[in-house]
């Protein structure tokens, strides 16, 4: 069976650093921290007080105040940024067949918020079971997709893939698989999170995973850096419209890449922890360059997982060396996370952006706020440190990876047709 191409015609994006594509691309490419005080909540008991939320969103510029209090910010989020991508795609007036277009989606927690404050309200009340009848619809992860079929009537696969922090980027490896077996001409993919909660952040302060550095909430997340103490939790969305080539092609769709491989692995490790010489980040990329059929030596740039915590830069690293040999100096390597801190489940459609629009422009968003090297990273690596670099890029490579050992790689290709 001869397997189809897959190209992106439409994008989506509210981060912490611009509230669109356009905005997101100037705010990476300008090396903007969205990091700040927090300001969902009363943090100053918590040990990190500081978090890279989504700025001067207010849900009624989108919603009517009814239908937003259905739905928990992390499937506002997705809404937001999926019909900035179907606009951007041109997929309803074009007029297309609504049967064979899906919603693959990725979230590694869902409605946080909701659930949160349904329980503190149901202790509150004494025990007293009055919950409110939209409880299990906002909170659970796999609405998000439902409410943006329901919007389009999109009547294709429609699922959300849940793997902690590699959610967003399984989402995008099964719409691509979806895709080029005929199974789909379009699928709406991508991710959303709005973690930035007393629980999130408390729990994830429990696990000593974020960064606690409250005096420079900027400066904070920061990738490779020798003095690096966790990661920054960020909140926000990203949609990418995936679409059969010959099905974009007859309609006149603009393409902004084609995807041409996915790898996913497990580390079969730790819960938590990574493994410390990368062999899961290793098989990933290993396998993902095989899935699209390229040497290591075509990559030109990696959007990296590169969370800012101490153990995994290094096992990240490690791998790519590993994977890359030589040509690993050849590359730019840069994580974004060090703007938008580190989304979870959405983090993978936003890095994935960032990769298609590298790949567009020409242009590789850098690793803001490296202070200090870090012996642990070969100086010969171009880590893209602080400031963005004008390169060509004809195929660049995402990682991201979560807890419980899950690893997914993507590999995007600039359309040479």
């Amino acid at each position: 069976m001869e397997l189809k191409r897959v190209v992106v015609t439409g994008l989506g994006a509210l981060t912490p650093v611009g509230n669109t594509v356009s905005e997101y691309w100037n705010g990476l490419t300008n090396g903007v921290s969205g990091a700040a005080p927090i300001t969902r909540f009363d943090a100053s008991k918590f040990k990190t007080q500081f978090a890279c939320e989504v700025k001067g969103y207010e849900a009624e510029n989108y919603f009517e105040r009814k239908e937003a209090r259905k739905m928990d910010p992390f499937t506002q989020f997705a809404m937001v940024v999926a019909d900035e991508a179907v606009k951007d795609a041109r997929l309803i007036e074009d007029n297309v067949d609504l049967d064979r277009i899906g919603v693959i989606w990725g979230s590694g927690i869902g409605g946080l918020r909701t659930f949160q404050e349904e329980c503190v309200n149901f202790a509150n009340g004494g025990g007293i079971p009055r919950f409110n009848p939209f409880f299990i619809p906002k909170m659970i992860a796999d609405i998000s997709a439902g409410h943006i079929s329901i919007k389009y009537g999109f009547r294709g696969p429609n699922f959300v893939t849940v793997s902690a922090c590699a959610s967003a980027t399984n989402a995008l490896i099964d719409s691509f698989n979806y895709i080029r077996l005929g199974m789909a001409d379009v699928v709406v993919s991508g991710g959303s999170e709005a973690a930035v909660t007393e629980a999130g952040i408390g729990g994830f302060n429990a696990l000593k995973a974020l960064s606690e550095r409250n005096d420079s909430p900027e400066t904070a997340s920061r990738p490779f850096d020798k003095d690096r103490d966790g990661f920054v939790l960020g909140e926000g969305a990203g949609a990418i419209i995936l679409e059969e080539y010959e099905h974009a092609k007859r309609r006149g769709a603009k393409i902004y890449a084609e995807i041409i491989g996915g790898g996913m692995s497990a580390d079969a490790h730790h819960i938590t922890a990574p493994h410390p010489e990368g062999l899961g980040a290793f098989n990933v990329m290993k396998n993902a360059l095989r899935d699209a059929n390229i040497k290591p030596e075509d990559v030109d740039y990696i959007n990296v997982h590169g969370t800012s915590t101490p153990l995994g830069d290094v096992g990240e690293v490690k791998a790519i060396q590993r994977v890359f040999g030589d040509h690993a100096y050849n590359m730019n390597i840069s994580s974004t996370k060090s703007m938008t801190g580190h989304l979870l489940g959405a983090a993978g459609a936003i890095e994935s952006i960032a990769s298609i629009l590298a790949i567009q422009n020409n242009v590789i968003p850098p690793t803001i706020n490296h202070f200090n090297d870090d012996e642990a990273f070969d100086p010969r690596l171009n880590l893209t440190f602080n400031k963005a670099q004008e390169r060509e890029v004809k195929i660049a490579l995402s990682n991201t990876f979560g807890f419980g050992g899950h690893n997914t790689s993507v590999v995007f290709r600039q359309l040479n047709d």
